[in-house]
């Protein structure tokens, strides 16, 4: 059965009314009508997932669901802001209504975890895309930035690094998953279709953090931002890297060509990565510990411009690529 436009609007996005008391008017009419808490700031971001691009072809509906909303509300966790609305404008090459549902199922999942309304959008027929603005609120003046780090003090990411570029090359077949056990490539594919938000940790961080930035684009890029933003430089101790064991189980095998440079110069992690004055240790440990999650200090800001990775010996390590980057991607394919 094929649908029209208002049909896919009405039987996969339209949720049963009540939903949030700040939504007076939703989906279905020519705007949405919201209304900010007094006394917070709006946070905004939108991000759009491209077939082929940003998820390989055969990456189920479900999957692609979820993560379009994942992404973005990994840029709300970086600000320390609370997920409130969303809104989807999604481009079809056909009305699939199979691929309908099971790409609700994702999305909806993960937007009622976290009081996510959908409150409007737009479909539209072309190439399979798929553009989510979400919105939140922060404490006015207690957003994180990119731009609060100071010299000395210590450079953090939550999670491990690194498992999304290796799920990539496992679905990409560039590398075999024989002899690799079966739940640590479940794991690892995990890791890129369904990458998991922060936003607790984001939460956590405010009034804390000096500064803050989701790694999309790979550590090595997204630190960068925050050196740049912020004027200070840092250096990495490789050795202190979180890489999990499903990772290092698959870079222990020759043909996967993975290394800590691929875990930090590769995209979809979705981990924070943030700095925090060194007197201030004691109270990080005991705030992320309360929401649950795992972090580890990698680095020190300093004052001299640059990024250094060293290793456990203090010698300067080459990293020949500096993260993803959508343009020199595709001028790379061309050549």
């Amino acid at each position: 059965m094929s649908s029209s436009e208002f049909d896919i609007i009405r039987r996969f996005f339209t949720r049963p009314a009540p939903q949030r008391d700040d939504v007076p008017l939703g989906i279905g009419d020519d705007a949405a009508l919201l209304v900010p808490p007094p006394g917070m700031s709006l946070a905004v971001s939108v991000d759009t997932l491209v077939a082929g691009v940003h998820f390989p072809l055969d990456t189920s509906a479900e999957a692609i669901g979820y993560k379009a909303l994942a992404v973005n509300l990994s840029d709300l966790a970086a600000m320390g802001a609370e997920p409130a609305w969303a809104t989807l404008a999604i481009t079809l090459p056909s009305a699939d209504d199979a691929w309908l549902s099971d790409f609700a199922v994702g999305f909806f999942a993960l937007a009622e975890a976290h009081q996510v309304q959908l409150v409007g959008g737009d479909t539209t027929r072309g190439p399979l895309s798929i553009t989510v603005q979400v919105m939140g609120f922060v404490p006015a003046g207690e957003a994180l930035t990119r731009g609060g780090a100071r010299a000395g003090e210590g450079i953090y990411v939550t999670g491990s690094l690194g498992d999304a570029a290796a799920g990539l090359r496992l679905k990409q077949g560039m590398v075999s998953d024989q002899g690799l056990a079966p739940d640590l490539v479940e794991a690892l594919i995990a890791r890129l279709e369904r990458p998991t938000p922060r936003v607790a940790a984001g939460r956590a961080l405010r009034g804390l953090a000096s500064s803050a930035i989701d790694i999309s684009d790979g550590l090595a890029a997204d630190l960068g931002h925050v050196l740049a933003a912020s004027g200070v430089g840092a250096v990495v101790d490789c050795a202190r890297l979180p890489l999990s064991a499903a990772y290092q189980a698959l870079a222990a095998m020759p043909a996967a060509q993975l290394d800590w440079r691929t875990a930090v110069s590769q995209g979809d992690d979705y981990e924070l990565c943030f700095t925090v004055p060194a007197d201030r240790e004691a109270e990080l440990q005991l705030r992320l510990a309360a929401v649950g999650c795992g972090y580890i200090r990698i680095g020190e800001t300093m004052a001299e411009a640059g990024l250094h990775w060293r290793d456990a010996a203090g010698h300067e390590l080459p990293l020949p690529v500096s993260g993803f980057d959508h343009f020199a991607a595709a001028q790379n394919d061309k050549e």
